[in-house]
């Protein structure tokens, strides 16, 4: 072993591993904007889910290989602007924006405006998100993450791409979930983050059932499973913010005995 084997750090090497796979993300986003103009949605919409597990992997490695760094978390920002602020916005334009400006040019302005919205709303949801990393709850995120809303865009198209005719009322749907999506990821409702909880501690036998029932579901219809998953989780804070202010009306509105 000479000296230059003792100065070079250990885990160098290792540092390759957790951008290697936000390289893999940042790559499948990049894919289903080409697979959007492609007009191959089905391709698109798995992609933006591909790109999610990367994006899932990514920073775990890095923290059970004790590989993260500012580089690190910078670069992931960036692949996640792209597979799910870019990615979701261009292939709802590519898949509805030129249907929808058969019925005008109104609601082609409308279509790619709300596109836009969506992407400026990831942009503004990840720099919120990376300004207050340092003193935000770990436990929840401020705003619907990305990702999720990601999958619901992707999921929605996904499911009504197969549709041969989908008329104006499926069009609008389309452009008001994309259009949900957005508000949500800059809302300031706080969204479970299930980073509380233990892989190791001990479950309840039906909760494990849960596990392959979900599998099932989404072997059997993935884009109705995946719509119908990360729609439930982006409906969850909205739902308990309303439940919470209807149970603090009803206990201010009972008269004292």
């Amino acid at each position: 072993m000479n000296e230059a084997d003792i100065d070079r750090p250990r885990h160098r090497r290792v540092y390759w591993l957790p951008n290697l796979l936000t390289t893999g993300a940042l790559f499948a986003g990049f894919y289903a904007v080409v697979a959007a103009i492609d007009w191959k949605f089905e391709n698109a919409g798995i992609a933006v889910f591909v790109a999610m597990i990367f994006d899932g992997l990514d920073g775990r490695v890095a923290r059970w290989t004790h590989t993260d760094s500012a580089f690190g978390k910078e670069y992931d920002s960036l692949s996640d602007m792209v597979s799910f602020g870019l990615a979701p916005a261009i292939v709802t334009y590519q898949w509805g924006v030129a249907r929808i400006s058969e019925y005008g040019p109104l609601w082609r302005r409308i279509g790619w405006l709300v596109c836009f919205f969506y992407a400026a709303a990831a942009a503004l949801r990840l720099a919120r998100f990376n300004s207050r990393a340092a003193t935000q709850d770990k436990h929840y995120f401020e705003g619907l993450p990305s990702p999720s809303a990601a999958g619901i865009v992707a999921a929605f198209v996904w499911v009504a791409s197969a549709q041969t005719d989908i008329g104006l009322p499926g069009l609008v749907l389309a452009f008001v979930v994309t259009a949900i999506a957005g508000a949500l990821m800059i809302s300031r409702f706080a969204f479970n983050s299930f980073k509380q909880v233990n892989l190791s501690a001990r479950v309840r036998f039906t909760h494990i059932l849960l596990v392959p029932l979900i599998f099932v579901l989404i072997a059997s219809n993935p884009p109705i499973a995946f719509l119908l998953l990360f729609g439930t989780y982006a409906a969850s804070a909205p739902l308990q913010w309303a439940w919470r202010k209807l149970r603090r009306r009803s206990r201010t509105g009972v008269p004292r005995a």
